[in-house]
């Protein structure tokens, strides 16, 4: 195709284009997107998608493919200036490369790249990817809306519930609980912050109290051995705080059996932390109990982290079918991939995108690994934020924080 194409009759409007130096050059490129779309596409070079983008014309487009090669990486700048315009006016941007360095594709998906796809193109990938595109899965944040009565800044109702339930061991599910209710607890800067809450719900191995170095408290056993007397000062002793910034329910002291505490007094805890914090964070045990029911369908969000690997893989199948069985909301939990592969990883993308499709779900988010300053950091009993803020775990927990304590906000507000 060439820029002729842009000018195509009324009867078949562009919806997309390539961008390149010369799309001669992706002669693959020009087949997929003619088993696509058809005709409903055009092409335009660098400068001339510039111009493009600053026109009424280009408010019909859904998505542009930026196909370049090693010979385009000196114009970094002005690849990165084409994807910021493509954002501006809600254009979807799906990044084409071949020979590009990785610091080059760092920056480009930075800058806001939806997808991107190698060169030569993988079978069929072009229409994946703009299936991926066009499918609008619905996002973790949008699943949070805030409860009626709900104020972000202040206690006049139940505050939103997140629960981390980790589908096997060592994958991130008490890091990721620790440090989304620090985050949330230090989210703004400039104004008032959430009163946040973590409860540490595993009554056996719960490593909360460990990983913020807080003292295990006897009455936090006598809290839940007396669930009748419970009343609003009995849980504000229990709780501990950290750093004045959050409270915290640390694990008992001694080790309990999960079927010490019954739905009934989860519910009742879970309501008192509600009607006094904005948000309130469960670290979940591993193990399905009966009480496990009651988190599930209290929770905004139910957080389930696992790995890329077959034990992970196996424990989500199994979980999905324990919940479908018993007719329980599987489609509130929310997949989170720790260690997940680096954006130039293609092999270790192909196995999340065969995993995810074998199991039949969709994980929405995927944490780096942060290396051996995730261990040190627990170890030493302090939040990612205070002793390792640069490292790229911590600043994608910090990002899920935000958007979470926006989206309250909004519906705060809205309401």
């Amino acid at each position: 195709m060439s820029s002729s194409a842009m000018n195509q009759p009324e009867a078949s409007p562009i919806t997309a284009c390539t961008i390149s130096r010369d799309v001669q050059n992706f002669d693959l490129l020009i087949e997929d997107m003619e088993t696509a779309l058809g005709e409903a596409w055009g092409d335009l070079g660098f400068s001339e998608a510039m111009a493009f983008f600053n026109q009424s014309d280009s408010d019909g487009l859904e998505f542009v493919a930026i196909a370049i090669d090693s010979s385009d990486e000196e114009e970094i700048v002005m690849l990165g200036d084409l994807i910021t315009l493509a954002k501006s006016k809600k254009i979807k941007v799906i990044l084409i490369a071949e020979d590009v360095s990785p610091a080059v594709l760092h920056q480009l998906l930075r800058q806001g790249a939806d997808e991107f796809v190698p060169y030569p193109l993988p079978e069929n990938e072009l229409q994946a990817a703009i299936e991926r595109l066009n499918k609008q899965p619905e996002p973790v944040m949008q699943v949070m809306a805030a409860p009626t009565g709900h104020g972000v800044s202040g206690t006049t109702g139940d505050g939103v519930l997140l629960a981390v339930h980790g589908l096997a061991g060592g994958t991130g599910a008490t890091t990721l609980a620790t440090n989304l209710a620090y985050e949330l607890a230090t989210v703004e800067k400039k104004a008032e912050n959430p009163k946040v809450c973590l409860l540490d719900f595993d009554l056996q191995f719960g490593s909360v109290a460990t990983y913020l170095d807080l003292p295990r408290r006897d009455v936090v056993y006598e809290m839940w051995s007396d669930t009748d007397a419970l009343d609003h000062d009995i849980f504000r002793q229990a709780l501990t705080s950290f750093n004045d910034k959050m409270q915290v329910l640390t694990a008992p002291l001694d080790m309990l059996p999960l079927d010490f505490v019954s739905p009934e007094d989860v519910a009742k805890v879970i309501a008192l932390a509600r009607q006094h914090f904005d948000y309130v964070v469960i670290d979940m045990p591993s193990t399905l109990v009966q009480w496990s029911e009651t988190v599930l369908h209290e929770a905004q969000v139910y957080f389930a982290t696992l790995e890329l690997d077959m034990r992970s893989a196996q424990n989500t199948l199994r979980l999905k079918r324990a919940l479908q069985a018993e007719d329980l909301p599987f489609e509130k939990i929310r997949f989170c991939l720790n260690r997940a592969p680096k954006f130039t990883d293609l092999n270790g993308k192909s196995r999340v995108k065969r995993m995810s499709e074998s199991l039949d779900i969709s994980i929405e988010m995927q944490f780096p690994d942060g290396g051996k300053p995730i261990p040190q950091c627990n170890d030493h009993g302090l939040p990612l934020s205070e002793s390792a803020a640069k490292n790229p775990l911590r600043k994608e927990i910090m990002k899920l924080a935000r958007s979470l304590h926006d989206l309250g906000k909004d519906e705060a507000e809205a309401a």
